[in-house]
């Protein structure tokens, strides 16, 4: 505990040390205008990576970002319509104006990377590990989970129970080797732990989706072998804009006769950043080609407010936050035969801080502090509560950026703690405690056409019950603690400004969870009895990957392999065997296993005639895990290896699409994949499918207005299909036909 409180402390003081510093910070500003027509662009939206500054452009084209130090940065500008660009700038020791145009794009994929790769563009041609999401493919595939709206990307899938329960799969990896951030936080949940649980953050109010790999994805934390993946709402706001800026969502579909509605507005006030996000959601079951699925529906909602206080040395702000959600889970004749409800609510306080230092060696320091109290309820179809979760979070960081020295150009180290009050009411798991601190060093540098990321992070973990437990039923339940080195590296080579190639390689370390070492009881929601292990180790993997690039006015292109090697990989069992407590459910044990994941990506599109662009994309993961002697001889399995469970099939999308100038967009996409036959034990396989959507997008520019419209048709045919990373597989099929309309307007 004395670590946490060190922490906080610190974190205090940087908050309150920027309102003695000097100067040390200057505004970048400019117009940004269209290419050939001259004419002014309003509600282009910038970012500069490396601060996390971001602005809207005014309906004049006109911008502006303050408290920006001095030194080299990247600078995004992002508009509907428009090729998405990035720029090297460079701030002096006074204020910037930079003017900016950009060139209307008809181009595929609005997925690019950090460090985009156009051959009109100036500056920097060296590409990162990490990409993001924005625009119109942010609005074409927004579902009502961040899984959903990820799930078309190349290696990501989505692993379901219903329509509320959603978490994102990469790479066949997913759970706690996905970590999934807001602004850069923890989301203070349990849907990491089982596949009824919901990931408390709504997609709809996103302004970006960040996914970071490599040495980057060290910054959050050591286990994230798959990925990070970061929600960008700003609901502390670092610069205070010109003027009342925002967007309003309206959001229908068919299928679940669904509704959702969102706003989020941030109001200048002097030197200060107002800012609202509120939205709301609901939906009736889910209908099916086999008709409809029971206990499907949803109500939620996803709110905050936000102040920040913007000074020449930085800012500093807090947000107040809730998460409601009532869904439920499907029954199961097995498990609970008229299904069960789930009431989750979070309730989140964060403050955020950043004073500029433009020192010889520092740059920026940044500090962040957050509480998330989260309740989780599961009640019976009589109205008994089954099971509930509690769980109070507490993080504290401290991040300082730096400039360049010898052969390093940038970097960045910090320290980071937490702790985890988790209780569970209605199963034998006993209430306990986790502490987590770790510290890291993230470094960049660059050698010509050669771009190299280095970093290394130290975690220390202690896992704490209440009260030890020598004789459980699970085993000898005591104080765990797990001290520990991750480290990665990747390299990025540019042959031109339209090929480059990389390798990146990450050793990762995960302690067990709470649930790991110590569930035991029924877990009605999921179909399970889980059986904690307290003598687990920790997981260890090591990653490797190998990607090549092109990138062009008309043509993008990536292919990927990878290979991520376990010599502990944890995960819940399936041991075939009826509880004896509850002979309905079978027992899950939570093991420790040899196993290895590896296969390809890629993705491409292609502009032609003008005005039509094909898009495609693959991905392909195997799976599988060593089967020890002791296990051959107890069931009869005669091979030294075994399929893992939940690994998704090879899958593929295609997309034809016709553009124009005047803010059209109409497309078809076929979505296919293969049967899944390489199941793990008690699994089933599933069939393929082909399925077919189509979707409209359009655009009206006006002066004090930008008002975009999506319409999105999905399984056109009404085509019946299974999910194999659904948890209620082998009772329902996946939602039959749907049309979703989507209306935002920007202002």
């Amino acid at each position: 505990m004395r670590y946490l409180i060190s922490i906080i402390l610190f974190l205090a003081g940087t908050f309150l040390s920027g309102s003695v510093l000097a100067n040390n910070s200057y505004t970048l500003s400019g117009t940004i205008t269209d290419a050939e027509t001259e004419e002014p662009i309003s509600f282009a939206y910038l970012h500069i990576e490396e601060l996390n500054r971001t602005t809207v452009a005014d309906v004049n084209g006109r911008y502006e970002i303050r408290n920006v130090p001095s030194g080299n940065f990247t600078l995004s500008i992002h508009r509907i319509g428009y090729l998405t660009q990035t720029k090297e700038i460079v701030i002096k020791e006074a204020d910037e104006v930079v003017d900016i145009q950009l060139r209307s794009t008809l181009a595929g994929s609005e997925a690019i990377d950090v460090v985009g790769q156009q051959e009109n563009l100036e500056g920097s041609n060296l590409e990162h590990a990490s990409k993001k999401v924005v625009g119109s493919d942010l609005r074409r595939n927004l579902g009502s989970t961040l899984s959903q709206t990820l799930s078309n990307l190349a290696g990501f899938d989505e692993r379901s129970m219903g329509s509320a329960p959603g978490r994102p799969v990469i790479r066949g990896l997913g759970d706690e080797r996905v970590l999934i951030l807001q602004d850069g936080i923890r989301s203070g949940d349990v849907s990491a732990q089982s596949s009824d649980h919901a990931v408390t953050i709504d997609p709809v109010s996103a302004q970006e989706v960040e996914i970071a790999r490599g040495p980057a994805a060290l910054a959050y934390g050591s286990n994230a072998i798959g990925g990070v993946i970061n929600v960008v709402r700003n609901q502390i706001e670092p610069n205070v804009p010109s003027r009342i800026t925002g967007s309003a969502t309206i959001n229908g579909e068919t299928v679940n006769t669904g509704l959702s509605a969102a706003l989020d507005v941030t109001i200048p006030i002097k030197d200060f950043a107002l800012s609202f996000d509120l939205n709301g959601r609901t939906a009736s079951n889910i209908s099916t080609p086999l008709g409809e699925v029971e206990n499907t529906g949803y109500r939620s909602t996803n709110d905050a407010i936000g102040l920040s206080w913007v000074q020449d040395w930085g800012y500093l702000g807090g947000a107040f936050s809730t998460y409601l959600n009532h869904y439920g889970i499907p029954p199961d004749p097995q498990g609970h035969p008229n299904g069960v409800d789930i009431e989750m609510q979070k309730f989140q306080y964060d403050i955020k801080s950043e004073v500029i230092l433009n020192k010889e060696f520092l740059k920026v320091i940044e500090g962040d502090f957050s509480i998330k109290n989260y309740t989780h309820k599961e009640i019976e179809s009589n109205g008994s509560l089954g099971t509930q979760f509690g769980l109070v979070t507490t993080n504290a960081e401290i991040k300082a950026r730096h400039n360049s020295f010898g052969f390093i150009d940038k970097g960045s180290f910090g320290i980071w703690g937490e702790l985890e009050d988790y209780g569970v009411i209605g199963a034998g798991t006993p209430d306990a405690n986790s502490y987590k601190f770790a510290a890291y060093l993230i470094e960049e540098a660059d050698f010509n056409d050669l771009h190299l990321e280095g970093g290394i992070r130290f975690d220390w973990v202690l896992n704490q019950p209440l009260e030890d437990e020598p004789d459980s039923p699970i085993g000898n339940i005591r104080s765990r603690t797990f001290p520990a080195l991750a480290s990665s590296f990747a390299a990025i080579y540019s042959f031109s400004n339209r090929i480059s190639t990389g390798v990146s390689l990450l050793h990762s370390f995960r302690a067990p969870s709470l649930e790991e070492l110590y569930s035991e009881g029924p877990h009605l929601a999921s179909y399970s009895y889980e059986i904690g292990n307290p003598e687990l180790n920790p997981e260890r993997g090591l990653a490797k990957e190998l990607f090549i690039r092109y990138r062009s006015n008309r043509a993008n292109a990536e292919f990927a392999i990878f290979h991520n090697d376990f010599s502990n990989y944890l995960y819940a069992r399936d041991t075939g065997q009826p509880n004896n407590r509850r002979p309905d459910l079978n027992n899950y044990q939570f093991v420790g296993t040899e196993a290895v994941l590896y296969g390809t990506e890629f993705s491409a599109d292609v502009q032609f005639l003008n005005n039509f662009v094909a898009e495609g994309s693959l991905s392909y993961t195997l799976a599988e895990r060593t089967v020890p002697e002791s296990e051959q001889q107890t069931t009869g399995y005669n091979s030294d290896t075994r399929p893992l469970p939940q690994i998704p099939p090879f899958k593929a999308n295609f997309t034809f699409k016709y553009l124009n100038s005047d803010g059209l967009e109409i497309g078809s996409r076929v979505r296919f994949a293969a049967e899944q036959d390489r199941v793990g034990e008690f699994e089933t396989s599933t069939e393929g499918y082909v399925l077919l959507d189509a979707f409209a997008q359009y655009r009206i520019d006006g002066r004090k207005f930008l008002h975009t419209f999506a319409l999105n048709f999905n399984n056109v045919l009404n085509q019946e299909y299974y999910n194999h990373l659904s948890r209620i597989k082998d009772l329902r099929p996946e939602p039959g036909f749907n049309a979703n309309l989507l209306y935002r307007i920007y202002f």
